[in-house]
Parts: C-alpha cells; structure tokens; sequence
C-alpha cells in the first residue's frame, strides 16, 4: 500500500513501470482530459450534458458575473421651490428665540424650563408657526418671490403671575433681529387665556419631596401590609403609581385619579386595586393633596381611616399576593419564551433594491419625489410628521396631510379605567417621536430623517424620527390572464412608504403614509405596547377580559382624526354624496321564463351643499361614499374629476357620547369624516389644552360647522381611524399592530382619463403562442430583475434621544430613570422622597 491505494500490479512478461513515471502518465491524463472538458464544455455544453449542461454552464456564467451592488445611497431630490415653508426650527434658531425671550427688555421674567416649578414663568413651547395658505401658493407658484416673514409660536406659562395664565404668543420675523416683536396670538383659539389648571403635562410636578411626603409615604405600611411593596422615593422601589385623564373640567380644579401598580417591566400590566384621588391645583405644591382613597372598592375620605379599617380588620382585603421578589413577574416582559419554531434560526427575507433605491430626497429641505409624486414634510411637538403640498404627476393633489389628536376612552368597575379618556395630542406626539430600530421598525436601507422639538428638559434632536423606503407590495398593482392580443399581463405593486413612530406612555402608534403608481395614498395608524390594564374580578366582565391571574384588558376606543386639505384640480370643490341602493325594474324585454321584474342595484349622486350636514358617518354596509370634486374640471369622457375618500381597515368613530370627560373636547371623534370650508382661523380639530377643559375647550370643532356653503370652495376632510379595542389574552405581552390597525385611502376617481400606473415599465405583457405548445413571448420594456451582491447590513446600533440644554449644550442622563420620565409621562409616576 502507498499513500492508502493499492499500486498496480505488473502483466506477466513486462517490465513494472516506474512509479514516478506511471503517476505522471496518470496525473497528465487526468488534466488533459479535465482542460479538453472544460473547454468543451465552455464552446458547447450540449454535447457533453445535454440541455442540463446549458443550464448550468449559463448559471455558472451568471455567477462568474455578479458584482457588489450599487450602495444604498439616496439621491438628491429636486423641490419645486427652493425653500421648504413648514420645516421646523433649527436648534440655532430655538436658542435664538429662547436668548431674545430671556432677555430682561421683554418683561417675562422666565425661569429656565429645567429648573422651573409649577409658580414660575417658563417656556414651554417654541416651534415654527405655518404661513398661509395664500401666501405659500403665491410663493410656490412664483418661487422667485419671497416667501412671508418666517414666525414661531411661544407658548408660555405664566405661574408666577397674580392669576396664573397659559398663553399663545407670535415671535417674528424669523431670524431675530432689530425688527422682532412679540404679539398674543389669540386668532385660533375660542379663548384668548388657557387656566393655569389646565396647563400641559410636565413629569417634573412630581419631583417636589412634599408631593411623595403628602400623597405617597403614608401609606407605606398599607403598600407593604397589602402588597409587599415598597413606594419610599428611591431608585429600588417596587411599587409606582399612574395617573388617569382629564384632570380638569373647565380649569377651575386640577386633580386625578392615581392607580398603583408594581414597578416591574410592562408595569401597565400589574394594576393592584388601590387608587387615590388627588388634588393638584394651584401653583403651591406643598397645597396639593389627596382628596379619597378607594381600596378594593372600599370608598375611604381620609388616609386616617384607610389604615383604621386595615389595622382593625375591617377591611375587606383583596387575596394577599406575595412580596413582589417571590413573584414571577417576567410574563409582562418582552423576552422571548418558548420552544424556537422550525427554521426560525435562519434570518428571514429583506428588502433590497439590487439596482439602487428610486426615490429622491433633499435632506436639507425634507422634500422627497418618487414614481411622479412629491411633497415636502413637516414635523411639530402636538402631533409630530406632517405631510405638504402633495403633487402627483405635476398636479397638487393635497395642500395639508396631518394628523390632529388622538383619542383612547376607557371602561372598567373601578375609579381609574372608567375616568380616562385620554387625547394624546396633550402629551406630544411629536415630542415622544423615538428613534425607530434599524431592520425592525423599517427596512435596513431605508432613509432617515431627522426631527427636532422644543422641551422643558430643553431641545430634543432625534436622528431617525422618519424613515422613507420603498418596498414591494408582494400582490399586482393589476394584472389579467387573457388571449387576445396585449391583454394578459401585470403591473408590480410597488409603494413608497413614509413613517414616524411615537411612544406614549404605554402605547406605540405607528404613523404611516403610502404612495402607489396610481395616484393612490393610504393612510394608516398601527398600535403596539402595553394596555393600560385594570384589575381583575368577575365584576369587571362587562368591561373587558382576564388576560393573567388578576389583570384584565379593558374596554377602550382608540379614534385618530386627520386632516386632510385636498385641492382636487384646484381650489374649488364640492362634497359629492354616493349611495347604493335596490330597485325593482320592470321592462318589456324580460322573458317570461323568469318574470317581468329584475331586482339589482342603482346609484344615486347628490352634492352636499351646507356645512351642518357635512357630519358624516359612514353608509350601512358600506353601501356608498364621499368624494371632493371639482365640479368646473371633467376628464376626457365629461366626467367631473375628483378624489374619493375610501375607508379602509376598521373604519370607526366613538362608541360613547356624552361623557363630561368629552363633552365639548373631542367632538371630531363622533363621526367618521366631516368636510367644512377652510379657514386660517381653524388650523386643527384639537389644541394641547383641550384634554383639560372639556366644559370649554379652546378648539370646540362643532363651531367650524355654522352653516356656510361648500359648493366650490376651499374644503378640508377631516377623517377618523381607529379601532374598538376588545382586549384578548393574546393582548399580553403586547399589542399586535396586525389587529390594532385602521386606515384610509385617498384614490383617483374620474381625476384621469384611464388608469396611470399603466405608465409603469415595471410591468410584464404577455402574448398568446400561435399554436398550442408554442412558448409565450413577452415585453418587459427592458426592465429586467437585477441581480447583485447586497450590501451587508449595517451592525445594529441604538442610542437614546440626543438632548440639547437651554444653553445649548448636550444633556448627559445621570440614571435610566431621567431617561424614562420623559417618555412614561404620567402614565408612571416615580415619586421622589
């Protein structure tokens, strides 16, 4: 044996070869034969394998050929205007304003927002006031021209004075200079001053030590007797409480409800049956005060005869639970559990654009262009992403695409669910705007932007607060199977998708916007998070469901409402009514066989002319719809061009009416769309102080509705999403943005002569073989699948909010907690000792 093969054995007679010699022989004639097939197989593989060989020589030739793909890089976006009107104010510009506004000749007498208390004057707002419309349509249509004095709206709070006041101010022109004034700004508001008790949220009110002193410490014995919990004001507690909303009815009082919960991951989730009832009126904190304590339905007036009925054993006790270290607590955590599923190991598919992204973008400007449609962006502190003068094929289709205020009312046996009704608008949903998580919340080569708002804590820049990408739909824009000659073919259904995402408290809402080829945009909330839970017992049944052993989902709505200025080949439109309806005709021609009647269905089409009958909700069945109309403007075929308003998933409006918590506050939430004529003095549906005064809100929507005409004029839809949040136990841990989703579309209806998406070269058309058996040709207009070597995604990275102080310098967190505070506002409040 050498080298483990047998050597060959010498023919009787002849001389045994050299090895050496014989293993050359061999090895020459193993490579002669190996190069003589490969090159055979080079010229021609058919004769050596036959069609196989040709295939996989072909694929061999292909692999040979693939190169890295082109970097996901985006390019640069042409405006149609060099200046973007509602882009938000720079950091520079902020402290600008702030410096100019601190400024001893002003007279405010401001505390920096950092360090201020509720009986101090401070900023809380500073961000850009909207130009308009006029003046921005004269500018976009002659950008040649200047654009109006650049302004920002302050709002400030104004504790220190005699009778406390939230007021609206204008500061401009913009950049500050010796021509900068400042004015009350009182023309959107049905109020000119807001109550101080009505003020916006400000975590801080809860730092004060006599706040934990007078409504936390003493009940610690109760918390540790009943709960085995802790709530001193340090970093190792394990018992918080959340607040529940309004807290004021007409500004005359600031006070809520307090549930307590255990401070553990998705505390949301962990409610404990024990609520106070506090009052925080007023500037003085060391005044603010619990009001009554209820404890397992148990209503007390005082602390005193709470831990009277608990000392005395009066009290009727909910089941002791165990202290909070022996309770397995990790069900409410987002950490995978669970036997891994089959091939789950493997990384699943993604997004890639083999030859390039194909959308556009000024980064500087905050345009994006893409398949025909452009718009610029805006972003602000209420309500966050923005969409402006939206243009499709060259023509403005929308001047404003912008969600209003977002509605969550609950339902429950007990003081804390059955008093919310939250209007996340109060909280900012542009200020909780978060970073969104590279491969997760968007695909890995989507775009960022940027967005930067103003806080108490000071300027809050985040670096990936919107994410644009496109991506295939995965279904055919259209397509049809046929045989005569150019009907069988299909048109790929490519989106462009713009997105922002917000975290409050403990819901996330997904804001999203997408773009199709055919003039079409969706619009589309999703939720995700936490419930705000409440605690089980079986007279809770009627108010939700057992989701863990004494937590229960509850009942609640969720209603957003949007605005949606549509110019629809022009200013002028109309509000056109169509219905479905059944008839019975009857004509000479139907055969005896089946009778003389047909029963099928008619249309009926009638304009909406007043104001007061533009409150809408939806047709039974969905048996008709609403759509804005230029009634000067036809299509080719006479027909006049207009945009239909489509519902789409989950297309609701609020379940309850007449709530004091909702009297006059959120009166938009009633219907499923309104139209009224456009004003500049009714910019919003909402206002920040509307949560707080529903007696009297500063925006009261049913006065928009006053009995003008909308035959041919500037209108304005506003439009609801939501959703009839029934909770499940598959609502634990979280919420699922599959279930929790609602939207809308805006699509063509008569606007074009035809179907534009046939426009697309990404599209196939195929023709029927001559005889049968014959392959099909097709076109592809020269728009092949490209084929590449992806980039490799970048590491996943993730990094907190980027904080700018009010002097402009960069905030370092000293703990996790200052992290938190500003994100859980007072759905968890974390008392300091």
């Amino acid at each position: 044996m050498a080298g483990g093969y047998e050597l060959l054995k010498p023919a009787t007679g002849h001389r045994r070869p050299s090895p050496l010699k014989s293993g050359y022989r061999v090895v020459s004639g193993v490579v002669i034969l190996a190069l003589a097939s490969f090159l055979l197989l080079r010229i021609n593989p058919v004769l050596l394998f036959g069609k196989q060989g040709a295939s996989l020589a072909a694929h061999k030739n292909t692999e040979d050929d693939v190169g890295q793909c082109v970097s996901s890089t985006v390019k640069t976006a042409h405006p149609p205007a060099p200046l973007n009107p509602w882009t938000s104010l720079t950091i520079k510009e902020i402290m600008q304003i702030q410096e100019w506004l601190n400024a001893p000749e002003q007279g405010l007498n401001l505390t920096l927002g950092d360090i201020a208390r509720p009986s101090d004057n401070h900023i809380y707002i500073i961000e850009v006031h909207y130009p308009q419309k006029s003046d921005v349509l004269n500018y976009l249509s002659s950008p040649s021209s200047s654009l109006p004095p650049r302004l920002a709206r302050v709002v400030i709070h104004h504790g220190a004075a005699l009778e406390p006041v939230v007021k609206n101010y204008l500061v401009g022109p913009l950049p500050i200079g010796p021509q900068t004034t400042m004015s009350q700004f009182t023309d959107i508001y049905h109020i000119d001053t807001i109550p101080y008790n009505a003020r916006a949220f400000d975590a801080r009110d809860w730092t004060a030590p006599e706040i934990y002193s007078q409504i936390a410490a003493p009940l610690a014995d109760a918390l540790q007797e009943l709960f085995g919990g802790t709530a001193a004001g340090l970093p190792n507690d394990t018992l918080v409480p959340g607040a529940s909303g309004p807290f004021s009815f007409d500004g005359s009082f600031r006070r809520m409800w307090l549930g307590w919960r255990r401070n553990a991951p998705g505390a949301y989730l962990h409610p404990l049956n024990l609520y106070q009832y506090i009052d925080t009126s007023g500037t003085d904190s060391s005044q603010w005060k619990q009001l009554k304590i209820v404890y397992n339905h148990q209503v007390f007036d005082t602390t005193e005869s709470f831990l009277e009925a608990l000392h005395n054993g009066t009290l009727k006790r909910t089941t002791l639970p165990p202290a909070q270290e022996e309770l397995d607590l990790s069900w409410s955590t987002r950490k995978r559990t669970g036997q891994q599923r089959d091939l789950d190991h493997l990384p699943g598919p993604r997004s890639v654009s083999f030859a390039g992204l194909r959308f556009r973008v000024d980064r500087e400007l905050q345009y994006v262009s893409w398949m025909g449609w452009g718009l610029y962006l805006g972003f602000d502190r209420d309500m966050g992403l923005s969409l402006w003068d939206i243009r499709f094929r060259d023509e403005r289709i929308i001047y404003e695409l912008k969600p209003q205020d977002a509605l969550a009312q609950y339902a429950g046996n007990d003081p804390f669910q059955s008093t919310t009704a939250w209007l996340d608008r109060y909280f900012g949903m542009g200020h909780a705007v978060r970073d969104m998580l590279p491969g997760y919340d968007c695909p890995y080569e989507a775009v960022y932007l940027p967005a930067t708002t103003f806080g108490l804590s000071g300027i809050v820049s985040r670096d990936r607060a919107i994410c644009i990408f496109e991506h295939d739909s995965e279904r055919p824009l259209t397509r049809h199977l046929g045989y005569d000659k150019d009907e069988f073919g299909a048109i790929k259904g490519y989106q462009l998708v713009i997105r922002s995402i917000a975290t409050l408290g403990n819901y996330d809402y997904q804001f999203d916007y997408i773009f199709q080829l055919d003039g079409t945009i969706e619009v589309r909330i999703s939720a995700s998070g936490y419930l705000q839970a409440a605690y089980w017992e079986s007279d809770q049944r009627h108010y939700g469901s057992r989701i863990w052993e004494t937590t229960m989902g509850s009942l609640h709505d969720h209603v957003i409402n949007y605005k949606v200025d549509l110019d629809v080949a022009g200013l002028e439109n109309s509000l056109l009514k169509t219905t479905t309806s059944q008839e019975t005709v009857i004509q000479p021609w139907f055969d005896e066989d089946w009778g003389n009647e047909v029963i099928q269905q008619t249309i009926s089409r009638e304009y909406i002319t007043n104001e007061d009958d533009a409150l809408l909700k939806l047709p039974n069945n969905l048996q008709g719809g609403y759509s804005f109309v230029n009634r000067d403007k036809t299509n080719k075929w006479g027909t006049v061009r207009g945009y239909a308003i489509h519902p789409g998933y989950s297309p609701i409006h609020a379940t309850v009416v007449g709530s004091k918590r909702l009297l006059k506050n959120a009166d938009w939430a009633r219907y499923n769309l309104a139209v009224s004529r456009r004003k500049e003095t009714e910019p919003s549906s909402s206002s920040v102080w509307n949560f707080n005064l529903p007696g009297g809100p500063p925006v009261e929507f049913h006065k928009f509705f006053d009995g003008e005409n909308i035959t041919q004029e500037d209108l304005v839809a506003w439009i609801n999403v939501g959703m009839h949040h029934l909770p499940q136990s598959e609502d634990a841990p979280s919420t699922r943005t599959n279930t929790a989703v609602s939207s809308f579309l805006l699509t063509p209806l008569n606007y074009f002569d035809h179907d534009v998406s046939i426009e697309s070269t990404n599209a196939i058309l195929l023709q029927t073989p001559e005889k049968p058996g014959d392959p099909f040709t097709f076109e592809d207009y020269g728009v092949q699948p490209a084929h590449c070597i992806p980039q490799p995604p970048s590491p996943f990275e993730y990094a907190p909010v980027q904080i700018f102080n009010h002097g402009g310098d960069v905030v370092e967190f000293t703990s996790v907690e200052d992290m938190r505070s500003s994100s859980e506002l007072y759905h968890r409040i974390k008392f300091q000792a």
